[in-house]
């Protein structure tokens, strides 16, 4: 039996909104499958060990300072993982931590990881609401809360396309990021557990497994219901 191993990266400081609902997901679709799954607490000040999955969620300009001097020396191996294939879901916070910095509300820029060449600026509008996006795995239903922008180099593509909501910066339509297996986004929600086939295009990338299906009927009952109605 093969046992997966989720690295959920800074527990305390990036877990807004029920994010860690995502793990809570992938768990259950991977022990229903029949794998062993371990998850493990990276803190600050914790080495960034062998992961399969690697989920960082959001926070706030607060928690970005108090965990930007770790994530400094946690950013060779961050890099590393991105720029090798490891699969990553990063989410709001953890997505803008992917970038090469952020500049905060009171015009502070804080140097971030650099694992890709983007960069968020922090704005006087609430990017609020239900969002959908088009993605190459089908449309995806979340929840947005940020008032950063986050701007791609044009060398990266982004995860989707909006349809409803804002997205990335509210007008360049591009929703989060894809690189290699690394997935970025603002959807919290979470996001997982209304999108069953997102969750399982990030667990066959981990695994390499063909997947057995699961009976997903009551998700995408949600998720059909919030596209008709926000999409």
């Amino acid at each position: 039996m093969k046992t997966v191993t989720i690295a959920h990266l800074y527990p305390n400081e990036m877990n807004l909104y029920g994010d860690a609902g995502n793990i809570r997901c992938l768990c259950y679709r991977l022990l229903k499958r029949e794998y062993k799954v371990n998850v493990s607490e990276i803190g600050i000040g914790d080495r960034l060990g062998e992961f399969d999955i690697l989920f960082i969620g959001g926070g706030q300009d607060r928690e970005m300072k108090i965990i930007s001097s770790d994530l400094k020396r946690k950013s060779d191996a961050l890099c590393y993982a991105v720029q090798s294939g490891r699969t990553v879901l990063a989410i709001c916070g953890g997505y803008q931590l992917l970038g090469g910095y952020y500049v905060s509300q009171d015009s502070v820029e804080i140097t971030l990881s650099g694992a890709l060449p983007f960069y968020t600026v922090a704005s006087g509008e609430r990017m609020i609401g239900n969002i959908v996006f088009e993605t190459r795995f089908g449309k995806v239903v979340g929840f947005e809360n940020h008032s950063g922008k986050t701007y791609l180099d044009p060398s990266l593509s982004p995860l989707g396309k909006v349809l409803s909501g804002f997205g990335n910066n509210g007008s360049d339509r591009g929703e989060g990021v894809l690189f290699n297996n690394t997935f970025g986004t603002y959807a919290h929600g979470c996001v997982l557990p209304k999108n069953p086939e997102l969750a399982d295009e990030i667990i066959r990338r981990a695994t390499g497994d063909e997947l057995v299906p699961l009976d997903d009927s009551d998700e995408n009952a949600c998720r059909h219901i919030l596209i008709s109605r926000f999409g």
